[in-house]
């Protein structure tokens, strides 16, 4: 007989995040979560009180993963990779979490309020990479990553079709500085 390792509020919290991105926010309950774990709901409640503290650990712990935006580089060349890395890639969140993260805080004032908070880091950290390269209009960075958003939801499966339209989307405010 083996013995199963104990589960950790991260194992509870990234299992959240997945039923999240495949179900929303619907899914994010106890015996949901215990049935895809293999494992009991007292598992879930020897570490969350109840259920709305849950979601409030989720939002703190996808929030701290989407939060760190790294720094600003000092050279302007690693500032245009950065900003092409960011605007392909995002920032190195999972797709499916960030979408689904969206969606739930059009309805939920405390997802509402974490993404919020994300965003305007988030931006910060462009404005920053734009200033760097010599565009100083803070619209500009906002455009830039309402793009890099909106083309994970219109990308599919292509992803390399809207990577180029991205990377298309940089070189040209680069261009216009």
């Amino acid at each position: 007989m083996s013995k199963r390792s104990r589960l950790s509020p991260d194992d509870w919290l990234r299992a959240g995040l997945d039923a999240l991105s495949a179900s929303g926010p619907e899914a994010l309950k106890a015996e949901a979560l215990a049935r895809n774990l293999e494992t009991t709901k007292g598992s879930f409640y020897w570490h969350f009180p109840d259920v709305p503290a849950y979601r409030q650990a989720l939002l703190r712990f996808w929030g701290s993963e989407a939060a760190e935006v790294g720094e600003t580089p000092a050279d302007r060349q690693e500032a245009v990779t950065r900003l092409h890395q960011i605007i392909r890639e995002g920032f190195g969140q999972d797709r499916g979490a960030e979408g689904a993260m969206r969606a739930w805080a059009r309805t939920d004032p405390a997802a509402a309020e974490t993404l919020a908070e994300i965003d305007s880091n988030r931006l910060a950290q462009m404005e920053d990479l734009l200033v760097k390269v010599g565009v100083t209009n803070p619209s500009i960075a906002r455009l830039l990553y309402a793009a890099q958003i909106g083309m994970a939801q219109v990308s599919g499966t292509d992803e390399t079709q809207g990577q180029e339209a991205l990377d298309t989307l940089v070189d040209l405010v680069l261009a216009l500085r």
